[in-house]
C-alpha cells in the first residue's frame, strides 16, 4: 500500500531545501546590507542638520553697545561693539551681514563691504570672535554712500531697525532711537 521512501528520495528533499534556505540567507543579507547603507546615509544626514540647525540658533552676536557720533545736530556714524552670544562658535565677523530698516528705507551691507574696518577692542583676530571676552567695534558711516548708498544722517527722534545676520544665518536684532533733542555741543550719543 504505502511505498517507504528510499534514502535516495531523502537525500533530494533536503537538498532542495537546502538550496531554498541558501536563496533566502542571500536575499535577507542584501536587503540588510541596503537597509544598515540607508541607516548610515540617514545618520550623516541628521547629524549635519542638527549641527546646521544648532549655528542658526545658537551662533549669534551679541551688541555689548550701541552709540552715534553727532554733527549738525544729527547722527552721521553708527559704532556697535560686538561679542560673541554664550554658546556661540567662531563667528567671522566679515562674513557678516547688516540689515538696516527706518523711515529712510532698507539696505543690506556685508561687514566687510564697509568703508571702516572691524576694530579690535579686546581678543579679535582679523575680525574672528573666537572667545566670550572678544570684542570688536563696527563702524557704519550712514552718510557714506558707498556703505548705505539710500541713507542720508539719522535726525532727532528717528528710529531704525539694525539686524545682525551672521554666516550660519543666525540674527540679532536691535532698534536705534535717535534721541528727540541733539545739542551742538554734543560729539557722540548713546543709542
Amino acid at each position: 500500500m504505502f511505498d517507504k521512501p528510499t534514502d535516495n528520495d531523502r537525500g533530494q528533499v533536503g537538498i532542495g531545501t537546502l538550496i531554498v534556505f541558501i536563496a533566502m540567507v542571500l536575499v535577507a543579507a542584501i536587503a540588510a546590507g541596503v537597509l544598515i547603507n540607508t541607516a548610515g546615509f540617514l545618520q550623516t544626514q541628521a547629524e549635519a542638520t542638527g549641527q546646521e540647525s544648532t549655528s542658526q540658533v545658537s551662533d549669534r552676536i551679541q551688541i555689548v553697545s550701541q552709540s552715534g557720533s553727532v554733527e549738525d545736530n544729527n547722527v552721521t556714524d553708527l559704532q556697535f561693539v560686538v561679542a560673541k552670544a554664550p554658546g556661540s562658535g567662531f563667528i567671522d565677523l566679515n562674513r557678516t551681514t547688516i540689515e538696516f530698516i527706518g523711515t529712510q528705507g532698507q539696505e543690506t551691507v556685508q561687514i566687510e563691504d564697509l568703508g571702516g574696518e572691524v576694530e579690535d577692542i579686546l581678543g579679535v583676530e582679523n575680525g574672528v570672535l573666537t572667545d566670550s571676552s572678544d570684542r570688536a567695534l563696527v563702524k557704519v558711516n550712514i552718510t557714506d554712500d558707498t556703505d548705505l548708498p539710500e541713507y542720508d544722517a539719522l535726525q532727532e527722534g528717528e528710529r531704525l531697525s539694525v539686524t545682525f545676520t551672521t554666516a550660519s544665518g543666525a540674527t540679532t536684532t536691535t532698534e536705534i532711537r535717535v534721541p528727540t533733542t541733539l545739542t551742538s555741543d554734543q560729539t557722540s550719543v548713546r543709542l
